[in-house]
Formats: C-alpha cells, structure tokens, sequence
C-alpha cells in the first residue's frame, strides 16, 4: 500500500481535534502508513477567491513538499481536497502559472512537478484499502442504526477534476457506511449543501439549508448525519445548537465522523476517537447508546463429529 503525507488542514487541530485522532487511529489500525510534514501551510483555500495566485502558492507549497519526499498527498477536509485537486488542474493547463510558482518554491529548494496524488480519506479507505480488508478487520457489526450520509460538495464537483465518486448518484460514502453494519439510509438531501459556505455572510440562508436536511434526514429516520469534514460538521453540530436557540427547533440529530463510526468497529477505544467529548458538547441524544448495540460475528464453529454406536 502507498505511502501518504497526512494533510490535516488549518480547522481540524483547533476545532475539530477529534477528527484527526480518529482518523490516525483507523489508519493505524488499517495499516495504512501515514507521514507528518510540520512545515506544510493553508490549502489556500480561504484565498481562492480573492487572490489566485495566493491560492495557487499556498496549494502547490504543499503538493511540492509531499513530492520533495516521494509521498502522495491524504486530506481529511473536503474543502482542502478540493482546494488542493482543483490547483493541481490548474497548474497542469497553465504552464506560465506553473513556472511563476516554481521560480518563488525555489527560493526553498522546492519544486512542484504535479506528479503527487490528491487523495481524500474516504476514497483511500474504500478504493486502496478495500471494503473486503475493513470488513475483515471489523470485531462485531452495528444493530439497527441508521445513518444519513452527507457527502460534501467538494469531494464531488467538478467531479471531472474531484474523480471522488459519481457526481450524481454517488454510492461510495454509503457502501463505506453499509460495512459497519450500520445502514446507509436513503434521503432526499442527501448531496446537498450543508450551508457552511455562507455562513457568516448569508447567516439565514445558512441556517435555512442546514434546517433543511436536519428535517428531511430526520424524517427518513436518521439516528446520526454521517460527516468526512469538519466544515459539514461543525455545520451539523454547532449550527443545529444556534437553530434551537433562535428558531426554537430542536432536532436531536448528532453529527458522526466518518471515522469514529468505522473506529468503534474496529475495536478502537472511545477516549481515542472523541466519543466521549462529542456526547460531553454536542446536544444530547439517544441515539449514542445505538453505537454499542451490536450483532457480534458468528465464529466458526468446528463441526461436530456424528456420534457412531459401538460395537459390542
């Protein structure tokens, strides 16, 4: 199995720490080999749409780094996924481009040459690792939990650059969620937006669409929103506390990582997948004790000899 540069992005540590220590657990625990580059910097992301060449720097830094030590690239966040893909693109069509931002990388001995892969850590999981290998390596199987699959707008589109999934009828989240034991229930919402993109700029509007699928994931009969971004779940998880305080709506509907739901699985204790710090600031739910309702594997018995009558 290749060997990945582990992005961790500029959210994750301060906001949504859980998310990492997840993520390296499961990755551990799948053999999955992961490296730390203390020097990378922002996707670039927050700059895209003010300053390109910004953007382009900040993105193509990182790639040059994980390239300068023969490594792919793992992200966790879907907006540095598609950050990080979407300036790899750019720079394969723009030659100029390409060489204005090695002209500055050389400045630190760098070089972007667009050779690394981009990689989200869904499609790791489902397409290098396999759904054959998790499911070997699961202790026991979820019992009646039902999960909401949100998979982010950026891990899909532009789905000719993303190649994450069918931009339209994307199966890939869900079969990831289906192996758990855990069933990946189908809902109306489920590819649309989360509302994060505009809050703090259109906060109605952003409340109205995160409203919009807590509702509907409800009605299908989610026990949990299943989530692979710390944008979507922070949207899912500190949005649905502003929209019972202002609206007066509560729904009771707890984001998971995608991470911490295959973790418990796995065997991986709760303190090292946040848990126990999820159920401590998020809202109150019953649907956490569903997490340790199990079906355990059947073991595979010895058969039984057939009893012969001795000969007298």
């Amino acid at each position: 199995m290749e060997k990945y540069a582990l992005f961790i992005g500029c959210n994750i540590p301060v906001k949504v720490e859980q998310y990492e220590h997840s993520a390296r657990a499961v990755l551990n625990k799948l053999d999955v080999e992961v490296k730390d580059i203390d020097t990378f910097n922002c996707c670039g992301y927050p700059l895209k749409n003010v300053d390109q060449a910004g953007w382009l720097l900040s993105s193509a830094r990182n790639i040059a780094l994980a390239e300068a030590r023969g490594l792919n690239l793992l992200t966790l966040c879907q907006c540095c996924f598609g950050s990080l893909k979407t300036a790899a693109a750019k720079l394969k069509e723009d030659n100029k481009a390409k060489e204005r931002i090695n002209e500055i990388l050389s400045k630190e001995n760098l070089e972007y040459q667009g050779v690394c892969k981009i990689e989200h850590l869904l499609s790791v999981l489902h397409n290098e690792v396999t759904l054959k290998t998790i499911e070997e390596k699961t202790i026991d199987k979820y019992k009646d939990l039902n999960i909401a699959t949100h998979y982010g707008c950026h891990a899909l589109r532009p789905s000719n650059i993303m190649e994450f999934d069918d931009p339209v009828k994307p199966s890939l989240f869900d079969n990831l969620v289906n192996v758990t034991g855990a069933e990946s229930i189908e809902w109306a919402l489920k590819l649309d937006c989360c509302g994060a993109p505009v809050l703090g700029i259109n906060d109605n509007l952003s409340l109205d669409l995160t409203e919009k699928k807590l509702t509907n994931a409800k009605k299908a009969g989610a026990d949990f929103i299943c989530v692979s971004c710390p944008w979507c779940y922070m949207q899912f998880d500190k949005i649905q506390d502003r929209i019972a305080v202002d609206r007066g709506n509560k729904y009771n509907l707890p984001p998971i990582l995608y991470s911490q739901l295959l973790g418990l699985r796995l065997g991986i204790a709760e303190k090292n997948l946040g848990i126990e710090t999820d159920q401590k600031n998020d809202k109150v739910s019953k649907a956490y004790p569903k997490l340790f309702e199990t079906e355990e594997k059947e073991a595979k018995k010895p058969k039984k000899k057939k009893a012969t009558k001795s000969k007298k």
